[in-house]
């Protein structure tokens, strides 16, 4: 398994996390397995905005001699007072299922207690209104929850609460039918979602990503918006290619899908490669790098969609992209326009050309 680190929080996060909205249909016994197959692979991020609440007595009981090495996100507004899964800004209702989720989890703290499901401007207006926000802020300050977190499908309304709040994390749905506006929760343009990514990785907010597969559809060339089937690797690398993201969080019915989600690190350049997408990237999207590295091999060794990555995330105001692209072995300026970019590019991306625009702006 391999790690990112979340710059605000220290903590040190797989790039495979678990989801938990089908967990439930396993079964107590088979669910605890696939948890602990999941601990025991490297998996140390858990989601708990939980389909039923017949999975939280399954992740208390797999993970509760190593709670401390493992990381829960809780959503407040996630109301599992009836048992199955619920939305609500009910004050009352969301102290009483915090408390249950705690005493079912068998532990006494949040590691990142959530904002929970922020899609439309007035749902912030009554989540703070009625106290939500200031009971999640007080239980902070009590301890119990360490960092807060932000779950939202709207870029806009991602905006306006990271100008609001101090966020540490954000859950947001990151896949390519949504980032290019098809599918259900497709909100916001391929350059509102990209400033999303772009904003997070500036300011050191990390990403977890949910839908990574937008409900199976990408998976199902009958069921695709495009009407191509992607792979599960093609997904998940997709995910952790966007700026800003730590990690992605598939959910899984048994321990199956805990075994194939394992093996996503050894998966080969190949089969995550997922420039098929340029093949039916909407018409605003031609032109830009997605980072997908479907360029390479550079014959000079540039790391085309790291350098350009760096260079957008440094426009967009990452001081820290600046410095990191000048540590780089090679930069834009060894680039002798060959043009073997150009060629491999299905995005249209005159990468000879942005190359030399990249050397200018930095200077090397």
């Amino acid at each position: 398994m391999r790690y990112r680190i979340n710059r605000k929080t220290g903590d040190r996060i797989s790039e495979i996390g678990l989801g938990s909205a089908y967990l439930f249909e396993a079964g107590y016994e088979e669910g605890v397995q696939a948890v602990r197959r999941a601990f025991e692979g490297g998996i140390n991020y858990f989601d708990l905005a939980a389909g039923d609440g017949k999975a939280f007595p399954i992740f208390g009981d797999a993970l509760k001699d190593v709670r401390e090495k493992a990381l829960f996100q809780i959503h407040f507004g996630a109301d599992y007072t009836k048992g199955t899964y619920g939305w609500s800004l009910d004050l009352e209702r969301v102290k009483k299922s915090i408390a249950w989720q705690l005493e079912t989890l068998h532990t006494d703290y949040i590691d990142y207690g959530f904002i929970h499901c922020q899609d439309e401007f007035s749902d912030w207006e009554t989540y703070q209104a009625n106290g939500v926000y200031d009971y999640l802020l007080d239980l902070k300050r009590q301890g119990v929850v360490r960092h807060i977190g932000l779950s939202s499908h709207t870029p806009a309304v991602i905006q306006k609460i990271l100008d609001d709040v101090d966020v540490d994390m954000l859950m947001f749905s990151v896949n390519p039918g949504y980032d290019y506006q098809q599918g259900e929760y497709a909100n916001g343009s391929v350059d509102e979602r990209t400033a999303i990514y772009r904003r997070c990785e500036a300011e050191g907010i990390g990403i977890t990503c949910m839908k990574p597969f937008s409900g199976g559809q990408m998976l199902d060339a009958a069921a695709s918006p495009f009407g191509v089937a992607l792979t599960k690797a093609q997904c998940i690398r997709y995910a952790l290619d966007k700026p800003g993201v730590l990690t992605v969080l598939p959910g899984v019915r048994n321990v199956a899908d805990v075994e194939e989600l394992l093996q996503y690190p050894e998966c080969s350049d190949e089969a995550c490669d997922y420039s098929v997408i340029g093949t039916f990237a909407p018409a605003e999207a031609a032109g830009k790098c997605v980072y997908c590295n479907h360029c390479k091999p550079c014959p000079v060794g540039l790391e085309i969609g790291l350098i350009n990555k760096y260079y957008d995330l440094a426009k967009a105001g990452d001081a820290l992209a600046a410095e990191h692209y000048k540590t780089l072995e090679k930069t834009a300026k060894d680039c002798i326009r060959c043009g073997h970019c150009d060629r491999r590019c299905p995005f249209s991306v005159r990468q000879s050309e942005r190359m030399e625009e990249i050397a200018s702006y930095f200077g090397c």
